[in-house]
């Protein structure tokens, strides 16, 4: 996707309900998927206007009912927790011509929210407190949808975390092996066959009732979270492109994911990489600490599990996108996609060996235990 043009903001923006002209635009945020802009109007009010990337998200009705919907349900939520929803959460900018939540212009797709003033960012690297920040976010945001039917969504990404279905694709990359890069990783490949038993563990539990069907946002790190730093309080969570059914677990397991390693995500000396139980630990006590009077029973026993499922799940993500040619995930350099598998596989091999006191962590959280 290419830059826009001073002239293209105007005509975009014009197209929403927002007062003035526009006076000001530029790009905002880390993300990979959507274009994002600040735009500031001439009566001093900013937005967000973000290029909606339909090669990712094909169903831009289905993506932006999700997002409506999810919004103003957290709006009504704050609003009977006497919360202000303008400071606590976006809101969609309707269209002026046809109150849409969206438009097409020259063939691309847009939208429009507020911006939240008094709010940043956390982006600028895992510690304890802003893992603790972090996971009270995300589980306020599980919270305050937990009367929410997940039902009623749309899969924005189709079977995003279906990991038996990743491990199938996993299988057939390694069996067409077009880029000829299977006789390298063999003991990745073996790996990931070799705990075929984890893909299937919380869709089996979801399908029989013991873990329930939830909103799930599916993205959850540190650079999708605002918070009011002066007050040491989380705001609200961004990027709600990916908010879909799903298990509690997966964004639990994600964040840990994202969050608890002690390197980079394409670290190539494996030395380095290590799974951070204080960091785990401080992201549980966020999470965990906000959700633990909603959670079931198998929620409790498997919530440490997410964690080793979605460093799985996406490690496997990783490989097969190597042997496919790396045509999914960007990269900057040849063998990256690999690199990111190995720090996966590293983070999976880690935790194991603490899953028994990854599981007492968030059991003593729940029944206050510590």
């Amino acid at each position: 996707m290419s830059k826009l043009s001073l002239a293209q903001a105007k005509k975009i923006i014009n197209k929403f309900y927002v007062l003035g002209e526009l006076e000001d635009y530029k790009p905002f945020g880390n993300g990979h998927i959507n274009d994002t802009y600040v735009v500031t109007m001439t009566d001093g009010k900013r937005y967000i206007l973000q290029r909606i990337n339909n090669k990712v998200f094909v169903d831009v009705d289905g993506l932006m009912n999700n997002i409506v919907g999810v919004t103003e349900y957290l709006r009504y939520k704050l609003r009977v927790k006497g919360k202000d929803p303008e400071k606590y959460s976006v809101t969609v900018i309707r269209t002026r011509d046809t109150n849409a939540s969206y438009v097409e212009v020259d063939g691309e797709f847009y939208r429009c929210m507020t911006y939240l003033e008094g709010s940043t960012i956390l982006d600028k690297g895992s510690t304890p407190y802003q893992m603790y920040l972090c996971g009270k976010a995300f589980g306020q945001f599980q919270k305050l949808m937990s009367g929410f039917d997940a039902t009623v969504l749309d899969e924005s990404i189709p079977k995003f975390h279906n990991t038996v279905d990743r491990l199938k694709k996993l299988k057939k990359a390694v069996d067409a092996d077009k880029m000829g890069r299977a006789s390298g990783c063999r003991r990745e490949i073996e790996f990931f066959l070799s705990r075929a038993d984890y893909a299937s563990v919380v869709l089996d539990r979801i399908k029989n009732g013991t873990i329930p069907l939830r909103v799930t946002h599916n993205d959850t790190k540190l650079d999708n979270v605002l918070v009011d730093l002066d007050k040491g309080e989380p705001i609200a969570v961004l990027d709600l492109d990916t908010v879909m059914p799903g298990s509690m677990l997966y964004d639990f397991g994600d964040g840990i994911r994202f969050g608890a390693s002690t390197a980079a995500e394409d670290e190539t000396d494996l030395s380095k990489v290590h799974f951070s139980m204080e960091l785990y630990k401080a992201f549980a006590e966020g999470f965990v600490g906000e959700v633990k009077n909603r959670l079931s029973l198998r929620e409790v026993k498997y919530m440490h599990f997410g964690a080793i499922l979605m460093t799985y799940e996406c490690g496997m993500r990783f490989l097969t996108d190597y042997l496919d040619g790396d045509t999914y995930f960007k990269t900057s350099r040849e063998g990256q996609n690999l690199d990111r598998a190995r720090t996966h596989i590293k983070l999976v091999e880690d935790m194991e060996k603490d899953e028994k006191e990854m599981q007492k962590i968030v059991i003593g959280i729940v029944f206050d235990m510590q």
